[in-house]
């Protein structure tokens, strides 16, 4: 009995391991490949926070919101003047998990729709501050600009790519209902 109790907790974290690779492998390879397409990799990158929320709850899931931008800044995919916007778009993850993870149980798609405007907020707030800063008012635009409404529209339809996959594997998800 305590011999199929250890081989039950060794592969729920043999599972757990391999969840959590593969979603770092997405988050971190969908930018590699697909090089400057924020249309594309936000949505991937943020239905992987999701699914990571919903699979191996917040705690792995802010690990794997933390790597794909210090990949991206590494390899050079993204910007140099986005490099001061590397901690902020972070912590606009963490706040994405934290936030759905608080609503996910009670209604899905209340938490996906608050975590996205609420990751928004912060992300336009602090790229118009931080990037007012220290670049030139031209740059500090642009740059504002891909901070904002991409954010807020990739996130969103990360929500929705991630309840798509989530559905496929029937997985239950509370208040499916709009």
């Amino acid at each position: 009995m305590v011999q199929a109790k250890i081989i039950a907790i060794n592969k729920e974290k043999i599972l757990t391991l391999v969840q959590f690779s593969v979603l770092v492998g997405v988050a971190t390879v969908a930018p590699l490949l697909l090089t400057h397409q924020q249309a594309i990799t936000g949505p991937i990158v943020n239905a992987t926070l999701f699914i990571s929320v919903m699979l191996l709850g917040a705690r792995y899931a802010i690990l794997i919101g933390l790597i794909p931008s210090l990949v991206a800044l590494s390899v050079g995919l993204l910007p140099i003047v986005l490099a001061p916007m590397v901690p902020f778009i972070m912590m606009g993850n963490t706040i994405l998990i934290l936030i759905f993870d608080y609503f996910k149980e009670k209604n899905y798609w209340y938490g996906v729709i608050l975590a996205s405007v609420l990751k928004f907020l912060f992300l336009f707030g602090a790229s118009s501050f931080v990037m007012n800063l220290i670049l030139k008012k031209e740059i500090a635009t642009k740059v504002a600009t891909m901070m904002s409404w991409p954010q807020l529209f990739t996130a969103l339809a990360g929500g929705i790519v991630a309840y798509l996959f989530l559905k496929m594997l029937n997985m239950e998800i509370k208040n499916r209902e709009l």
